[in-house]
């Protein structure tokens, strides 16, 4: 088996860089008091020694992220089934995946010096560029609304245990649910606008950042909820060594399915 076109390579170097995006985002947030965005945290991995090559790497991990949600929701690796709550779950792995994808997009215009990340407005902002960009926000949108309930879920019972192998560190379960429970807020908050941009309310900014700052008002909540975003960057790094990851190699599965529509 190739190891380059396996699907576990994909998704822990997916995990990892999910993991450095999420801590530096609740890192920066904490430490400037400000929302912050995850088109500036790619600006500030490149502004680090080697910034490019540590922006590349994450690139790359993102790509291997979205890979691997697009996979998942296309055959269904984790057994969500093919009734309403099965379709809901694919459909936010899917969403998840054309989040990442553009990140990675935007990481790789400011690789190659295609202006400032923090200033495209984020993944948001260039989706609702795209043809059929409305339709894609609502479809994202409602991605985004079932993905926050499946976070929320998450944080309430623990579920993501069963995904861990034997040998995780025993903190793993309070530190995901923390985690989740700050992605479940962000992302309610980011579903909603993503839904009013694609029904026509093109006045808002689409971003995480956006996001964060709906809860600068709230003190002790924004504080919180950057907190737990950071502690998510650590969920998503124990993620990337410790969840199982049922293999196979990619290109393989795609050679055989096309021969079978011939």
């Amino acid at each position: 088996m190739n190891r380059v076109t396996q699907l576990e390579t994909f998704a822990r170097i997916g995990y990892l860089a999910r993991g450095i995006v999420y801590i530096m985002l609740g890192y920066l947030t904490l430490a400037t008091g400000r929302s912050e965005g995850t088109s500036t945290v790619l600006d500030d991995l490149r502004g680090l020694p080697g910034g490019d090559v540590i922006l590349g790497v994450t690139a790359l991990g993102l790509f291997g992220y979205a890979v691997f949600k697009l996979y998942s929701a296309a055959l269904d690796l984790e057994s969500d089934g093919t009734d309403a709550k099965g379709a809901g779950k694919r459909i936010g792995h899917a969403a998840s995946g054309i989040v990442h994808l553009v990140l990675c997009y935007l990481a790789v215009r400011i690789i190659m010096g295609d202006g400032s990340g923090g200033g495209s407005g984020g993944p948001g902002e260039t989706a609702r560029s795209l043809p059929g960009g409305a339709v894609l926000l609502v479809i994202v949108g409602i991605g985004l609304a079932l993905a926050a309930i499946e976070q929320a879920i998450q944080a309430a019972t623990a579920k993501f245990m069963a995904l861990l192998a034997a040998g995780t560190p025993p903190f793993a379960e309070a530190v995901g649910r923390i985690g989740y429970a700050a992605r479940a807020v962000v992302f309610a908050i980011l579903a909603w606008q993503v839904l009013r941009a694609g029904l026509g309310d093109n006045q808002g900014e689409l971003s995480f950042e956006a996001a964060l700052g709906t809860l600068r008002d709230t003190g002790w909540g924004f504080t919180a909820v950057a907190a737990g975003l950071l502690v998510f960057g650590i969920f998503s790094l124990i993620m990337a060594r410790y969840r199982t990851i049922r293999n196979e190699d990619m290109l393989q599965r795609a050679k055989a399915g096309a021969m079978r529509l011939r």
